[in-house]
């Protein structure tokens, strides 16, 4: 067996960026930049009003209370048509260029009107409520780097920038294979002895959230044939991901079905809990994951393999899982040869650490402690017992920190 740090760097080693694509800005958002956004403006193209009010030299307010003409008016999309001089003022809104000569803007509420008479009541000093031309960004500045995952805020800036359509990485092709002959699909008819797929539909809405495009081939029976015939099918994608059979037992397949149709076996067994029956390989240019049956362990195993292979394809660094500390609830007893990682529940405890409530019953096949979980206790390999009350390591779920 290998550690969880091996593995994952054994994984992470045969992975490379996929290639860029030109997509809408609209349909940009989540995706990840292959190229540096560069801007094809200025904003603001030139120096405009921060307020409503007037234009004015500001050498001529800086005495109050006086009196200017009022010689034009701009509104946000105008244009001056000249230029202030001494003693005049022009009329704009927020937004409006200000006109040649001026060089501050008094807002309308320090300033009352007759006629084109402006009498000013509070003084401004020089490029007060302007806003400088590039004060936000200027033409070929670069505004977004890549390797960005593009949020609202990002679509915002492209968009001010003026760049319609954005490069970015092609979405890596998740293709995901259950095996058994128990296993029937949601909303089947369950046999006798037949289970019910959740770690498909699982996994598919984790590669989701991870980036990544979903490819549902079905489910294969234990036989070499129904295995090599579906592995056949996942070879165009970027990765192959089996849930189940991965393990050496006779009814345990998928090893020496992939094996037959070519997979360059890396490795299949992880010091971990649960997950110990990982499969990594290559077959032909995709990538092979063989996940444990059992929808937590497999479940797990994404959040620390599969999670960190679609982040390498997109070109970014492997997301970090919220690691935080707690104090345990409970006393544990010593830890065996494989990292732990125990689904447990977080009470809050207002100005101290929280305290974590392991389940008394880590079964990898209980879907439903999962999904009460707030956190993965995570134990190391041969940690000594733990005492009620000791600070332990903890991987957080909710608020969107990790996807499961």
């Amino acid at each position: 067996m290998i550690s969880v740090e091996e593995a994952t760097r054994r994984i992470l080693a045969a992975v490379s960026p996929l290639p860029g694509e030109r997509v809408m800005l609209s349909d940009a958002f989540g995706r990840v930049l292959a190229e540096d956004v560069i801007s094809r403006r200025t904003q603001p193209p030139h120096d405009v009003s921060a307020m409503d009010g007037y234009a004015v030299r500001a050498a001529d307010v800086a005495e109050v209370p006086c009196t200017l003409k009022i010689v034009g008016r701009i509104q946000a999309g105008g244009l001056p048509d000249r230029a202030v001089g001494p003693g005049e003022a022009v009329r704009l809104f927020t937004g409006a260029p200000m006109p040649p000569g001026a060089d501050a803007v008094v807002i309308q509420e320090d300033a009352d009107t007759e006629g084109t008479n402006l009498r000013v009541r509070e003084s401004v000093h020089s490029a007060r409520h302007v806003r400088k031309a590039g004060l936000d960004f200027r033409a070929g500045a670069v505004g977004l780097k890549a390797g960005r995952v593009l949020t609202s805020r990002d679509i915002g800036l492209a968009a001010a920038m003026n760049v319609p359509w954005l490069s970015v990485r092609q979405r890596p092709r998740i293709a995901l294979l259950a095996t058994g002959d128990e296993i029937a699909l949601p909303g089947d008819p369950v046999g006798p002895g037949q289970i019910v797929s959740s770690s498909g539909p699982a996994l598919a809405a984790f590669v989701q959230s991870c980036g990544g495009i979903p490819v549902n081939l079905g489910v294969a029976g234990d036989t070499i044939e129904a295995l090599s015939s579906l592995a056949s099918a996942g070879r165009d994608a970027d990765v192959l991901v089996t849930m189940g059979g991965a393990s050496v037992g006779e009814h345990d397949l998928v090893q020496e079905a992939f094996l037959a149709e070519g997979m360059e076996l890396d490795f299949w067994k992880i010091a971990m809990r649960p997950g110990k029956p990982l499969m990594f390989g290559r077959l032909g240019k995709t990538l092979v994951l063989g996940l444990p049956g059992n929808p937590v362990s497999s479940l797990v195993c994404a959040l620390l393999f599969l999670r960190p292979a679609i982040a390498g394809l997109l070109g970014i660094a492997a997301p970090d899982t919220l690691r935080a500390k707690a104090r345990l609830g409970v006393a544990l007893p010593p830890n065996g040869e494989r990292e732990d990682y125990m689904r447990a529940e977080l009470r809050r405890n207002e100005g101290h650490l929280p305290q974590a409530m392991p389940f008394s019953v880590q079964d990898s096949s209980m879907l439903s402690s999962l999904c009460r979980s707030d956190c993965l206790i995570v134990r190391r390999p041969h940690a000594p017992a733990a005492k009620e009350g000791e600070v332990v390591d903890v991987m957080l779920f909710g608020g969107g920190s990790l996807p499961i």
